[in-house]
């Protein structure tokens, strides 16, 4: 296993470029570990506390995949509290492996990929309108942050850190809010350019729970989808399965689901 990527991995990745958009990302980075054999398993970390990423191809053999276990495995990786983003054939291997030394793991969050090819206008508009943020606008997103890990749970850091990811996107100029009738900010997401797959991923959707119900997050990733296609774009993003009021809403909005891949982590 080599711990470098190259144009082996970036074509392998394109047989997921949907359930693994953010791993074909990850790799072209700074990573704490990265391990591929460029052809039929990939295992990449970027840092604390984002989970570790595990490629395999949709015809995996049963010795892949304990290859893949006793790599993971033998890189200290299964008790160090990390979390695992997988394909559910290989998380069912995972989670009988496991069991067998007493490891309790099981699946914390089932995911869903959509891309939208063709952006539809939401049925229900919304008051107010879209917000690029600026500098004037690092604090809140602090705040944003906050709320949205706080709730799902996820790759919780600290607000300094949550500072400088705000920082950073503004500068990209990739972070947006909703700001309703009376100025406030009531909704955000993220929109990342992938210049060389073509493709924007959205994230950080976020409603503040005082303003929800109102179709805000529906109309603000609608108007970021159509700015990123109109611009020669694929919008993509991932969602948890069993949040079906936000999936329903996505899919409302020309959002069409690609791929389904689980998040395994340690039982509590």
């Amino acid at each position: 296993m080599d711990n470098f990527a190259d144009e082996r991995d970036y074509k392998i990745l394109e047989q997921d470029k949907y359930t693994f958009s953010v791993l074909g990302r990850i790799i072209g980075g700074e990573c704490a570990l990265l391990l591929t054999d460029h052809a039929r398993l990939i295992i990449c970390f970027s840092r604390k506390p984002f989970p570790i990423w595990i490629w395999t191809s949709d015809d995996v053999t049963g010795a892949e995949k304990e290859r893949a276990y006793e790599t993971v495995r033998e890189n200290g990786l299964l008790t160090a509290g990390h979390s695992f983003n997988m394909k559910y054939d290989l998380a069912d291997y995972f989670i009988k492996r496991a069991a067998e030394k007493s490891l309790n793991l099981s699946i914390t969050t089932n995911m869903l990929a959509y891309d939208c090819p063709s952006p539809a206008e939401p049925h229900i508009k919304s008051d107010g309108g879209l917000h690029r943020c600026t500098a004037d606008d690092i604090d809140e997103l602090v705040d944003f942050q906050a709320f949205f890990h706080q709730e799902t749970g996820i790759d919780k850091e600290s607000r300094d850190a949550y500072r400088q990811k705000s920082e950073e996107a503004v500068r990209r100029g990739s972070l947006f809010f909703w700001q309703n009738a009376d100025g406030k900010n009531v909704s955000c997401c993220s929109c990342n350019l992938r210049p060389g797959g073509g493709m924007a991923s959205i994230g950080l959707v976020y409603t503040r729970a005082e303003f929800r119900r109102k179709h805000y997050a529906e109309n603000l990733v609608y108007q970021v989808s159509k700015m990123a296609n109109d611009a020669g774009y694929t919008p993509m993003l991932y969602t948890d399965a069993d949040y079906t009021a936000s999936n329903a809403c996505y899919q409302k909005i020309g959002y069409v689901l690609r791929g389904r891949l689980c998040t395994v982590g340690k039982k509590d």
